[in-house]
């Protein structure tokens, strides 16, 4: 069956806005590492709480030029989102830091079966055989690539789990308001970062402080570590807008599965500028297993009945639902 002019456009807009997913997440990734790696800015929460407040300022010029509405979410949900993404980002540094990489790459992982388990309770959401094989293959070949060196600690568990939980519920979240309060990514940005910003700025220096006993004002900038910052949070707009864009558009478990195609596009870039040390062949099976597993989830979960909503979920049930639990 060909595809009418409407849906070529869909497909089109589908893949600008994970290819600027993509871009955007590698390449603060590797502004990230060069700045924390060579320059010692080890501040994450603190640059994170830079990122929103940068973020904040591109909302507020959209804002001024008519891009953004002035909507407005209740104060409740926008606390709720606040709270889930604020663990997100403590959740993730300290997991990072307590627990070893295989374990982190490990909780990584299982943030896709807690994203299906969210949508499975609260949009009563049905996945067939064929979709979830190919979600299983898709953990196969990111857990090849990336899981060594496995060993935790109950300090360590206990950050996993908060961050595994906090993120997927944030990445649920943004699908939840714009399909509850019918707003776009834009809005919804709009609405979200400046809390964000605010309670990160705040919070984030003592945060880093217990995470690495060092003071954020204590730190040497230089011109070439401030330039950095500075461009890792012009990077960070478009990443913090590109994710609102992708999960809007698509949910959070299609966001956490093709997502992981950052991680192979990490792990390539490395190996390209940084040596070939650790490219093997388990390393490139488990490439090759995942690249098949996401195209594989692509074509299942588009597909008649490869993931469907059941008819009978509503958005005020699931709003209900939503409030009960939380």
């Amino acid at each position: 069956m060909s595809l009418s002019s409407k849906d070529h456009h869909k497909v089109a807009l589908d893949a600008a806005a994970w290819m600027f997913n993509i871009v955007t997440s590698v390449g603060i990734i590797l502004v990230n590492k060069a700045l924390m790696a060579t320059y010692g800015f080890t501040f994450a929460t603190t640059l994170t709480g830079l990122h929103f407040a940068a973020t904040t300022a591109m909302t507020l010029i959209l804002r001024s030029l008519g891009y953004i509405q002035s909507t407005r979410i209740p104060v409740a949900d926008l606390l709720k989102f606040v709270f889930f993404a604020n663990f997100s980002i403590v959740g993730m540094n300290v997991s990072l830091m307590w627990n070893s990489v295989g374990f982190y790459q490990i909780a990584k992982l299982s943030m896709i079966p807690v994203a299906c388990f969210l949508e499975v309770v609260f949009d009563r959401v049905r996945y067939s055989r064929e979709t979830k094989l190919s979600i299983l293959v898709v953990l196969l070949g990111v857990g090849i690539c990336t899981v060594n060196d496995v060993s935790v600690n109950a300090n360590g568990f206990i950050a996993a789990f908060i961050a595994i939980w906090s993120t997927s519920l944030q990445q649920y979240y943004v699908h939840f308001l714009q399909r509850k309060h019918s707003i776009g990514s834009f809005d919804l940005l709009g609405q979200t970062a400046p809390p964000q910003a605010a309670s990160l700025l705040l919070f984030g220096p003592y945060v880093d402080y217990l995470l690495t006993d060092k003071a954020v004002n204590e730190y040497h900038y230089t011109p070439t570590s401030v330039m950095l910052i500075l461009l890792s949070c012009a990077i960070a707009i478009g990443t913090n807008l590109s994710q609102f864009i992708c999960i809007g558009r698509f949910t959070a478990v299609s966001f956490q599965v093709l997502g992981h195609m950052k991680t192979i596009l990490v792990l390539i870039l490395g190996f390209i500028f940084f040596g070939k040390e650790g490219l093997n062949l388990h390393v490139v099976l488990g490439m090759i297993f995942a690249v098949v597993g996401m195209i594989w989830y692509g074509h299942a979960s588009s597909q008649p009945g490869g993931k469907e909503r059941s008819q009978s979920s509503s958005n005020n049930n699931l709003e209900n639902e939503l409030d009960e639990e939380i």
